[in-house]
Order: structure tokens, then C-alpha cells, then sequence
């Protein structure tokens, strides 16, 4: 079975243009790597020329996003398109989604941690307990 039918056969029939299951995935995707960078919804929104309020509704995939759109986010947030549909297959497995969100809440955290020896000693800590896992 190749990935687009593998793709098609996770989405249920609907008019093409309302929003799915992939249509959340990439959102969540784009949220993650927007909040990875720092950037708000309104920078992110005013970088690839929509509103607040269509950027927040593409990332929970309440729009769809063309393909053009889709460019331009990659662009502005550094990654290639394929990022946004990496783990697309997986997703069934609720344990993926609730591993990403966990390493997504880490990243943030640890980004707003100022003191430059406090994530030194986080960063020294991680490594230390990856090791005995």
C-alpha cells in the first residue's frame, strides 16, 4: 500500500473543503514549531500575511491550508513542507501525540528559562538520565 492510499484511507468522505483529521495534524505541527521559535500567533500571522484569527484557525485545523499557504508557513518557520506531515501515520497511536505534546511543553519551558547555568544544568541533567534509560 502506498502513503497517499494509506493517507486516504484515514479520512472519512467529506467535502473537500472542510477541514480533517490531516488538516489537524498539520496544525498541530505548525503550532508546535511556531512555539519551538518563540513566535506568537499574531508574529506568525503578520509574517506569512493573515489574520490572528485565520492563523489560529489553521492551526487547529478548523481551515484548510493550500498548498501555497503551506509554502510560505514553511518558509517563515525554517522548515521543509514534509516536516508538517512527519508522524502523519503514526498518529493513530495516541501515545505519539501525548509523547509530542510532553517534548512541546519541555521546549517551552525550558526557552523561557533565563538564567543561562540553570539550562546548562537542565541540559546536564537530561543527558544523564537519557543515559540510564
Amino acid at each position: 500500500m502506498n502513503r497517499l492510499s494509506t493517507i486516504e484511507t484515514m479520512l472519512p468522505a467529506r467535502p473537500a473543503n472542510r477541514a480533517g483529521d490531516v488538516d489537524r495534524f498539520v496544525g498541530q505541527r505548525i503550532r508546535e514549531r511556531r512555539v519551538m521559535l518563540g513566535l506568537s500567533q499574531q508574529q506568525m500571522a503578520e509574517m506569512i500575511g493573515v489574520t490572528y484569527q485565520q492563523a489560529h484557525k489553521y492551526e487547529r485545523g478548523i481551515n484548510r491550508i493550500s498548498a501555497g499557504r503551506l509554502f510560505e508557513i514553511a518558509q517563515v518557520l525554517g522548515v521543509p513542507v514534509s516536516f508538517f506531515f512527519e508522524g502523519l501515520e503514526q498518529e493513530a497511536g495516541g501515545e505519539v501525540q501525548g509523547r509530542q505534546r510532553m517534548c512541546l511543553e519541555l521546549a517551552r519551558n525550558f526557552a523561557q528559562i533565563r538564567n543561562e547555568r540553570h539550562q546548562d544544568a537542565l541540559s546536564q541533567l537530561a543527558r544523564a538520565l537519557a543515559v540510564e534509560a
